[in-house]
């Protein structure tokens, strides 16, 4: 088949990673991809591993009739057997501009799993309601990457008949256990293997509450002021005011390091003890939890999304912005992995199999697939 995806943008988001895995790792159909705005991250990317990239260059406040023609266009040049979109935006214009131009096998794709006023944009909640009205039209299926993001759309009036769940899909050749690169990251950063070392990948944003892990850090400095974590992602530096001030505010300048944007993810996994997740909401099926239990590393995280389907029972779950119920879950894995070696060499094995056995990369594309021949 040739399957057409119709994205936001290419910039470094957890959706814009599955795309690209899922064109990558699919080698029984062909791909092409859309960018409704620019290259990003992913769009070299996506041209490295041979797929047709296209970007529209719409600017985030404007939608002018002229885009939407060369659109139209380019889905009638390519002339896909499906169409595959990605995000509430690229749902209701690169579904609605498909199905204008005659094509039936539309699949929309979702990737959030809350819709809060308080929380989220004026204009991702519009266009999301907009999107429940056209879902009764638009769509042959509508595809959403967790249970908790069907849940909470059908609830908001997406037709109940079309929407199905597949969840995330990892590259276990790329994420597994490797105590070497582990061990050299921690040489890189001065840190020696008996440092209790704990991380979270994510950039700065609101939705990812980096101030709750900070906190709670705080209360674990009081028992382990050894303990060191690490901060990677988007915005995680010393030039960012905001996070400077809260580490400061907290006392915790000696425990946090600050390494920014990375390319070596999995060697970073393998270096840390326990990954933490300390997101408020938003989350639907957050990739850096599989990410760190495919390398073996168990997690705490926030009850967001699915994330608690996803740690079952290899590691912590918490309630979101409780920084003392945050705090408590780290010490317990501290304490586990200091004083029961074996019972904590029995809980990686265990995070590693439970990406195995339930969310491979092989497991993700035979979802999409079906769902495009269906």
């Amino acid at each position: 088949m040739k399957v057409l995806h119709i994205i936001n943008g290419l910039k470094d988001g957890g959706a814009e990673a599955i795309l690209y895995r899922l064109c990558s790792h699919d080698k029984a159909n062909t791909h092409a991809v859309i960018s409704l705005m620019d290259d990003g991250k992913y769009g070299p990317l996506l041209r490295d591993a041979g797929i047709d990239v296209q970007c529209l260059n719409i600017t985030k406040t404007r939608v002018s009739p002229l885009a939407m023609l060369r659109l139209y266009r380019m889905i009638k040049s390519f002339h896909p057997d499906a169409v595959q979109t990605w995000m509430y935006h690229a749902d209701l214009l690169g579904g609605a501009v498909a199905r204008s131009a005659g094509y039936k096998n539309i699949n929309w794709g979702i990737h959030t799993s809350t819709l809060d006023p308080k929380q989220s944009k004026r204009t991702t909640i519009l266009i999301a309601g907009l999107c429940a009205k056209a879902s009764w039209i638009v769509p042959k299926r509508v595809i959403c990457c967790a249970q908790k993001s069907l849940d909470v759309h059908k609830a908001l009036g997406y037709a109940p008949s079309k929407l199905i769940v597949v969840n995330n899909g990892y590259d276990l050749s790329k994420f597994f256990i490797d105590d070497n690169m582990g061990i050299s990251v921690r040489q890189e950063l001065q840190l020696g293997t008996d440092v209790p070392l704990l991380g979270m990948v994510g950039r700065f944003d609101p939705q990812k509450d980096h101030f709750n892990l900070i906190a709670a850090l705080a209360i674990v400095k009081r028992t382990h002021p050894q303990a060191r974590c690490l901060l990677i992602g988007s915005g995680m530096n010393h030039d960012n005011a905001a996070l400077m001030k809260c580490i400061t505010d907290n006392e915790v300048e000696n425990q946090v390091l600050l390494l920014n944007q990375r390319s070596d993810i999995p060697a970073i996994m393998n270096a840390l003890d326990l990954h933490v997740l300390s997101s408020a909401y938003g989350e639907a099926f957050p990739n850096v939890l599989n990410e760190a239990m495919a390398c073996g590393t168990p997690c705490v995280t926030t009850d967001v999304g699915d994330s608690a389907l996803i740690v079952a029972k290899t590691g912590w779950v918490v309630p979101p912005k409780d920084p003392h119920a945050l705090a408590a879950a780290i010490l317990e894995a501290i304490e586990d992995k200091t004083n029961a070696p074996q019972e904590w060499a029995a809980r990686q094995t265990m995070a590693r199999r439970r990406v195995q056995e339930n969310f491979s990369i092989e497991t993700m594309v035979s979802g999409y697939q079906a769902a495009w021949s269906e």
